[in-house]
């Protein structure tokens, strides 16, 4: 890799920005200290970034806070933190005050929450600046217009006056970037910096962080579980388990020769894009984007036209806008896009969730065009829908054997030793303890909640399961084990799949075929492997281009490609302005002088 500005072995030789040396952190809980990080050592040197990974629950998040005095009321640090000679840990608060924001700022992962939503973003960049620097509001607020500018947020001058609500998410991370930036600051902690954008902003904002840490020459600590931003951006990594560093070495020696068993578990489980189409592809396949196998099918949409209603003065929003596509019996489909694409609402109009506005959408021969709630129960039975996440989908109140039963006992009336005999069934084939049937969900994992949830999608036997996002919340190898218990479930039981997320390297893994949208259209149609390997739509090009891989190498020559690819089109677009322009120019030169003014000018 390339992307520092000084090799490991030059780096090692300059004096760190951070040096951490034997760092504990303890939470007080039910009378008693429970550590949560143990004996965490490491270095940052000046433009060099370290990224610490782990999975929930391994010290990677509260070890780092820890550092800025940020742990709460119930928590402890001890050991060392040196920041250029300051000693962090054990700092007053009024001097870590005076610490936070100007040598070290940290990127939030999610800016929504982190940003103050009653103050202009402007607002709260100028005042960052003027607490830690003698400026006046002129000066900082032509400083915070300047970050904006520098952080690419488009029409800054005008975007420094929005509240965080009125920004995208990836324009919300880089006013926060721009924040963080605003005081020159030499250690930048990013925790999950990228992890609720899509894939394109992702790809935009970690460009954005290589460029300026190139600029400002600052030490990077990213925190993050993604092992393809990690082989996008990190020079060294440092691998954490259980509050414990197992691991730490250069980044291509991680990911090359891992030595320890979890960091070898760890990146087997990642999904790597390209690993499940190896397959040659046809011209044929090729030209018309493979073949819908032969079945029964279970879902027709055919120019299907889905509108939210006119609300106030918003006018109607068309969220999808004539899509076609079917899904055979024993098909898994995947449905990718970014946010806002129409995949989710799409979804939801297959469950009978939102009502289809035009076109025609069959499921199981019902249609759904005009279709009132009383006329959907019986297609209930037909569908199951996994959502996103688990933790808010079940019902907190309920144990989970009940939710799982609930679906039986309301559509086949069973009760009793019947019912609890079913219940079990459904424990057994999602692979949980029939004891866990009188737990409650918040006594659940991440990963066994989305195990309750597809037992009970699956409960009815239906003949069509939408599985909306369903592993985005799991960490890396719960998701890997969720999804190979899906691929057996789907074996098993045959029913089709409409299998929707922004993830494509999981898409590519469990799907036949691949549907993908943009701004409420579907823009290509395919076997998995031909979208992938051989995109057609410039759409899927530049989509396919952002997903990060986790391999350094590959990673390298995809950005590069990438970049080529969005300079070609940013070139392609500045030619169609400049014959715009000569256009209306020529137009002008064409028409007769009485059309020019009373003067003829």
């Amino acid at each position: 890799m390339t992307q520092t500005t000084e090799s490991p072995s030059s780096a090692d030789a300059v004096e760190p920005i951070l040096s951490v040396r034997n760092l504990d952190v303890d939470f007080f809980v039910d009378g008693e200290w429970l550590p949560a990080a143990v004996d965490v050592s490491y270095d940052v040197h000046p433009g060099e970034v370290v990224a610490i990974v782990g999975e929930s629950g391994s010290g990677k998040t509260q070890s780092s806070m820890s550092l800025l005095g940020l742990l709460p009321p119930n928590g402890r640090a001890s050991g060392s933190a040196t920041l250029g000679g300051q000693e962090l840990i054990g700092m007053s608060q009024s001097k870590l005050r005076r610490v936070r924001g100007k040598d070290i700022s940290v990127i939030f992962q999610e800016p929504m929450t982190a940003l103050n939503p009653v103050y202009t973003v402007g607002f709260q960049i100028i005042e960052t600046l003027r607490v830690h620097q003698n400026m006046g509001p002129a000066e900082a607020r032509a400083r915070a217009i300047e970050l904006l500018t520098l952080v690419e947020l488009p029409d800054p001058e005008i975007r420094v006056n929005y509240y965080p609500h009125q920004l995208s998410g990836g324009q919300r991370q880089r006013a926060m970037i721009a924040q963080s930036l605003a005081n020159d600051p030499t250690l930048l902690v990013a925790d999950e910096p990228t992890t609720a954008l899509d894939v394109t902003v992702q790809a935009e904002i970690l460009k954005l962080m290589r460029d300026l840490r190139t600029e400002f020459n600052s030490g990077i600590v990213l925190i993050t579980h993604d092992m393809g931003v990690v082989a996008d951006m990190a020079d060294r990594i440092v691998v954490m388990r259980r509050g414990q560093i197992v691991e730490s070495g250069d980044v291509e020696q991680i990911f090359a020769h891992p030595k320890h068993e979890y960091t070898k578990q760890l990146l087997a489980a990642v999904p790597h894009l390209g690993a499940h189409s190896t397959v040659e592809i046809s011209e044929h396949e090729r030209e018309h984007g493979g073949e819908t196998p032969m079945g029964e099918p279970v879902m027709v949409a055919e120019d299907l036209i889905i509108e939210y209603p006119k609300r106030g003065r918003a006018p109607a929003f068309r969220a999808v806008d004539g899509v076609t596509l079917s899904i055979n019996a024993g098909e898994v489909v995947g449905l990718v896009g970014e946010s806002g694409s129409g995949k989710t609402t799409i979804g939801r109009a297959v469950v009978g969730l939102l009502p289809v506005t035009g076109g025609k959408l069959d499921i199981a021969g019902f249609n759904m065009v005009g279709a009132k709630p009383r006329d959907l129960k019986p297609l209930r039975k037909q569908i199951g829908i996994v959502f996103q996440d688990p933790g808010s989908s079940l019902n907190p109140r309920l144990p989970i054997g009940e939710s799982i039963g609930e679906p039986l006992m309301l559509h086949t009336r069973i009760k009793g030793p019947e019912l609890s005999k079913r219940v079990e069934a459904l424990l057994d084939q999602v692979e949980l303890p029939r004891s866990m049937r009188n737990r409650y969900p918040h006594e659940l994992s991440g990963g066994q909640r989305q195990r309750v949830g597809i037992a009970r999608a699956l409960s009815l036997e239906p003949k069509l399961l939408v599985a909306d996002e369903p592993t985005s919340a799991l960490d890396v190898s719960v998701q890997a084990r969720v999804l190979e218990l899906f691929q057996e479930l789907q074996r098993e039981h045959g029913f089709a799949c409409l299998f929707i997320s922004h993830d494509l390297a999981v898409v590519e893994m469990v799907s036949s075929r691949v549907a993908v949208m943009h701004h409420g259209k579907l823009v290509e149609l395919g076997s998995a492997a031909q979208v992938v390997q051989s995109p057609k739509d410039p759409y899927t090009q530049r989509l396919i281009a952002a997903v990060p891989v986790p391999d350094p190498g590959e990673q390298k020559i995809r950005r590069e490609r990438r970049d080529a690819l969005l300079e070609a089109a940013a070139a392609e677009l500045a030619l169609e302005e400049d014959l715009e322009a000569d256009s209306h120019r020529a137009d002008a030169d064409d028409r007769p002088n009485s059309d020019r003014g009373p003067s003829g000018i």
